[in-house]
């Protein structure tokens, strides 16, 4: 089976424009099946996108799971203070670890399908928003992104 993730980097890059398309019965796509994300072109709802003075404020709080799903490099280079790193392409995997195994491998706690303060970022919110469909096909229906990225925090936090 195939994350969603993946399946729209596969079609793209074989010019299927059939891949476009809704979800067929069953979570297929171009004829292949995918995972348990979300894969259908539905808008993000506005309530799962949090914004910079969102994100400072839970940030200050201590009350935000923050997942960065840049790959390891970009993480290195530059990041929120406070993130874990959970690259896209590992984090359907990484999301169905036990508990346990979670918190040893990423040394944080390991989110849970009804906690509230889920939040993934990337660099300018596409990968974030790929990474909140799949934690929503996953359960983790509460979970939301900060569309800006690390691109507008690092913008807005030189000024």
């Amino acid at each position: 089976m195939l994350s969603c993730a993946l399946l729209r980097r596969l079609c793209f890059s074989a010019g299927k424009a059939a891949c476009s398309g809704p979800v067929r019965p069953g979570g297929q796509r171009c004829g292949l099946r995918t995972s348990a994300a979300r894969c259908g072109d539905v808008p993000p709802d506005p309530a799962s996108i949090v914004t910079y003075e969102e994100l400072k404020s839970l940030l200050s709080s201590r009350s935000v799971q923050l997942f960065d799903v840049r790959n390891p490099d970009e993480f290195q280079a530059g990041r929120i203070q406070g993130a874990v790193n959970i690259p896209l392409d590992t984090l359907e995997q990484s999301l169905k670890l036990a508990p346990q195994r979670f918190e040893l491998q990423f040394k944080a706690k390991a989110p849970g399908k009804d906690d509230y303060d889920i939040v993934f970022h990337c660099q300018r919110g596409r990968r974030s928003a790929t990474a909140l469909e799949i934690a929503w096909g996953l359960g983790f229906k509460r979970a939301r992104h900060y569309a800006g990225g690390y691109s507008e925090w690092e913008a807005r936090e030189k000024k």
